[in-house]
C-alpha cells in the first residue's frame, strides 16, 4: 500500500527502458516559421473541431520572444480549421500592463493582435474545474468563457521560467488559463500568505494540476505545438526586461501528449528536408 501511495504521488521514478505500453509520437521541424507551425498543427489536429480557442502567450509591450503575431495570422489565414478561431487569454496575478482587461486589450494592440477575437476569458467572471486526484487542489479557476469552446490549440513559446524551470505548454495552459485573481493566486501563494509564496517544487506542481483540469475538461479536443525559437531563461512574462536569448532557435515540436511534448526524449521529423 505504501507503495502505491508514493507512486500515485508521483514518487517512484521508473527508468525509461523499463516502462510499460505505448509510445506517444512526438513530430519535429527545423522550419520555424509560419509554414512549420502549420505543417506541425495539421500532423496533431485530427480530434480538433467545432468552436476552436487558441491558447498562447500575447505578451508584455513590446516583448521581444513570444510567436510573433504576423505568424499566429498567417498560419490562422492558411489552415481551414483555424479560420475561425480565436485566440484566449487571461488577465495577470502581477500588476503590470496585463492584470486588467482594459490594460490588456490596450497591451494586445500594441503587440498587434488586431486580426482576429481575442477573448480575455476572465473578462466576465470565473468557472471552477474539478481537478481530479489532485494533492494540493480540488479545483482550479479559470476565466469563465473557456467553456464556451469545443476544442483548444494550444501554440507554446518554449522558453525558461524563472521558477517553474521551463515554460512549455504545461504552462501555458496552467498559469495561462488560470485567472487573473483567484486561480493564479492559488497557484502562487499558500492560503494566507503573501504573493509568491510556494516554493518552486510545490510551484510546478501547482500549475500541473492546474493543467490538468482544463484538459481533462477538453477530453482529447486539446493538441499541441512547442515553438522552440528566441529561447531566454526568463518567461515571456517579463517582456522587454527578459534576459537575452541564450539558445540557439532549435525547431517545433507537435503532439497530442503533453507530457511527451513538454519532456521529448526523441520526435519523428515531419518529413526528410526538415
Amino acid at each position: 500500500m505504501a507503495e502505491l501511495k508514493a507512486a500515485v504521488n508521483g514518487n517512484v521514478y521508473v527508468p525509461y527502458e523499463e516502462r510499460k505500453g505505448n509510445e506517444s509520437i512526438v513530430y519535429f521541424t527545423r522550419d520555424i516559421s509560419p509554414s512549420g507551425i502549420r505543417k506541425a498543427y495539421e500532423k496533431v489536429n485530427g480530434n480538433i473541431c467545432g468552436k476552436v480557442a487558441i491558447k498562447l502567450h500575447t505578451g508584455e509591450k513590446n516583448g521581444p520572444n513570444f510567436v510573433p503575431a504576423a505568424w499566429v495570422k498567417e498560419v490562422m489565414e492558411t489552415t481551414e480549421s483555424l479560420k475561425d478561431a480565436t485566440i484566449i487569454e487571461t488577465n495577470t496575478y502581477y500588476e503590470g500592463d496585463r492584470d486588467t482587461t482594459e490594460k490588456h486589450l490596450e497591451t494586445l494592440k500594441v503587440n498587434g493582435w488586431t486580426f482576429c477575437p481575442v477573448d480575455i476569458t476572465d473578462d466576465e467572471g470565473t468557472r471552477d474545474l474539478p481537478v481530479k486526484g489532485g494533492k494540493w487542489f480540488d479545483h482550479m479557476t479559470v476565466g469563465s468563457h473557456l467553456t464556451n469552446y469545443d476544442s483548444m490549440f494550444t501554440l507554446t513559446h518554449f522558453k525558461g521560467h524563472t521558477m517553474g524551470g521551463f515554460g512549455g505548454s504545461n504552462k501555458n495552459i496552467g498559469i495561462g488559463c488560470a485567472d487573473g485573481k483567484i486561480g493564479k493566486k492559488m497557484i502562487h501563494a499558500r492560503q494566507g500568505e503573501g504573493q509568491w509564496s510556494v516554493t518552486e517544487e510545490e510551484l510546478m506542481e501547482k500549475i500541473s494540476e492546474s493543467t490538468k483540469a482544463t484538459i481533462d475538461y477538453f477530453g482529447k479536443h486539446v493538441t499541441y505545438v512547442n515553438v522552440m525559437r528566441n529561447m531566454s531563461v526568463s518567461c515571456d512574462c517579463e517582456g522587454v526586461a527578459a534576459e537575452p536569448v541564450v539558445t540557439p532557435n532549435v525547431g517545433i515540436l507537435s503532439s497530442t501528449d503533453i507530457c511527451a511534448i513538454d519532456s521529448d526524449r526523441k520526435s519523428t521529423r515531419l518529413n526528410s528536408s526538415h
